[in-house]
């Protein structure tokens, strides 16, 4: 065994030997140290905030939060002994500033009579304010004054506006009316040359048109040469149209008053040529049926009922 070179119990007593492993005595005297600096003991509170940081001129909150925790300066605090050491503070200057004013609540209240001097520079102040409202109340009269004024102006404007639109509708009027008599060939000498100019190339147009129909009419109608159920048509829708024309303008109107004679007269010529018309369709017999049908639509289209009857009553 003695070959194999195993240390002798001596031998390893003496190698550990160097980690000097604490003795009964030393733990002793170590264990008094211990319970000076128990683990579980809180820190010690770090001192107060100083109050004259807050009243720096260039104080910036972040900045200074920042600083309590970083550099030289360093406080070794939670965020939340922090906040509440400053909900403490803001509490302390509340109570503070309740004091001093309930300190000087008297001197506060007779501190305007005690004030004096400035008084020109008040009146100069109140004479401008004075001023002042005297344009406005100058502006705003100017202003209600316009807006009447605007609105006189606006609601002539729309009466001129009316005026014209009655005249060009009286005008309308007229040449429709003008141009029917021409039609009819009824009317005083003075008023045939007033239209004839102004009507030839319209006359001559319906003349061919109501020719074509007349011979069309005649042709399958023959031996009727009355006036056919298309010219008539279209003088008792003119006239019609007419009609409703004068009675929108207003009949009390001196215009349309003179205008009365003239419609009747043309009213009384298309029913007398219906008339005759219809009469001479009804002799005709059976070839004349179809004419006598599109003349009662003619009378229909006059509401001249009254006058379709007696037509049918005479034989």
């Amino acid at each position: 065994m003695a070959h194999l070179g195993m240390p002798s119990p001596a031998s390893r007593v003496t190698s550990y030997s160097g980690f000097n492993l604490p003795s009964s005595s030393s733990s002793s005297s170590d264990g008094d140290d211990n319970d000076q600096y128990d683990d579980n003991e809180p820190l010690p509170f770090p001192a107060a905030l100083a109050r004259l940081d807050f009243l720096a001129p260039n104080f910036d909150p972040a900045a200074y939060l920042s600083a309590l925790h970083t550099g030289p300066t360093a406080r070794h605090q939670t965020l939340e002994d922090l906040r509440a050491e400053l909900r403490d503070r803001s509490t302390s200057i509340s109570a503070e500033l309740l004091e001093l004013v309930n300190a000087n609540y008297t001197s506060f209240l007779g501190l305007g009579d005690e004030l004096k001097g400035g008084e020109e520079r008040v009146e100069d102040v109140r004479v401008g304010l004075l001023g002042f409202k005297r344009v406005v109340e100058e502006v705003q009269s100017r202003v209600r004054e316009r807006r009447v004024e605007v609105g006189t102006l606006n609601g002539e404007l729309q009466g001129v506006k009316g005026a014209v639109e009655t005249g060009r509708q009286m005008l309308e009027l007229d040449e429709r009316v003008a141009g029917l008599e021409a039609h009819l060939a009824v009317g005083s000498t003075t008023q045939e040359k007033k239209t004839s100019e102004g009507d030839d190339d319209l006359r001559d147009e319906d003349e061919a048109e109501d020719s074509d129909d007349s011979d069309e009419d005649e042709e399958d109608k023959s031996g009727l040469v009355g006036s056919s159920p298309t010219k008539l048509g279209s003088l008792a829708r003119e006239y019609v149209q007419v009609d409703r024309l004068a009675t929108s303008l207003g009949r009390s109107l001196p215009f349309i008053r003179k205008m009365e004679e003239r419609l009747i007269r043309c009213r009384n010529t298309i029913l007398l040529d219906l008339s005759t018309a219809t009469k001479e369709a009804r002799k005709a017999g059976e070839r004349g049926q179809t004419r006598v049908l599109k003349y009662l639509a003619i009378y229909r289209t006059l509401d001249a009922h009254t006058e379709a009857v007696q037509v049918f009553k005479e034989k």
